[in-house]
């Protein structure tokens, strides 16, 4: 089984409005997951510098960062990012280019963990439900028009309140959503804005919210996981 997680870091600034990278990896360390989607790992001006640091991951986590950074201090694309086990093999990884009115991407790796094949995908998309659909349409699309087929999961903050239409219905065609449940407001969690979808090839064992003392004051959002294993 593979355990993913996805986690809207907000670069680092807590519900206390500190910014405190090390308290960002506390909560990754209590989950433990062998593949992280980060939204927000990146600040947004400037040299667009990794709120993560490359010495605070290599020192003090598990964890390696997927290479798909465009600038030489930045961890992710538009803050997109992924952290995966320091055994894992990284096959291939890139960036998905978003239509959009404001800078929007997704990132994508093929992976081999445990010598489980997976490919996974990380996003953070629109405001604007329009906006969300096309962007939906173009993952979609990077993922269907891959040389390869593999098990797929894709997760990041999708910003979309309403279960049953907009993105999510898109992506349901396809992708099965675990029921992680509400993440955000950290403080008060009311809205499911942050998804974990996993393709045919895979089913959700178990999955959930991470609620933790210094989860709910790391970020205004809270982590989501997920235990996969072939379906």
């Amino acid at each position: 089984m593979i355990k993913v997680a996805s986690y809207n870091m907000r670069k680092a600034i807590g519900t206390d409005r500190r910014r405190n990278p090390e308290r960002i990896l506390e909560v990754l360390r209590e989950i433990d997951a062998d593949i992280i989607a980060l939204q927000e790992a990146d600040r947004r001006f400037g040299t667009r510098a990794a709120v993560l640091s490359p010495h605070l991951i290599e020192e003090h986590s598990d964890w390696k960062p997927v290479a798909v950074a465009r600038r030489a201090t930045s961890m992710g694309w538009h803050g997109n990012a992924l952290l995966v086990r320091k055994r894992a093999e990284i096959r291939s990884c890139g960036t998905i280019h978003l239509p959009a009115l404001e800078p929007r991407g997704a990132v994508v790796a093929d992976l081999l963990i445990d010598d489980q094949p997976i490919r996974v995908v990380g996003m953070h998309l629109d405001l604007s439900g329009l906006w969300r659909r096309r962007q939906a349409a173009a993952i979609l699309s990077h993922v269907d028009a891959a040389p390869e087929t593999m098990p797929t999961v894709m997760m990041g903050d999708l910003n979309e309140w309403t279960a049953a239409s907009g993105c999510l219905r898109d992506f349901s065609r396809d992708f099965a959503m675990a029921a992680t449940g509400p993440s955000f407001h950290a403080r008060r969690p009311i809205g499911r804005l942050d998804r974990i979808m996993v393709s045919r090839q895979m089913r959700t064992v178990d999955c959930g919210v991470h609620t933790s003392p210094a989860a709910r004051i790391a970020s205004d959002h809270l982590p989501i996981w997920a235990t996969l294993a072939p379906a």
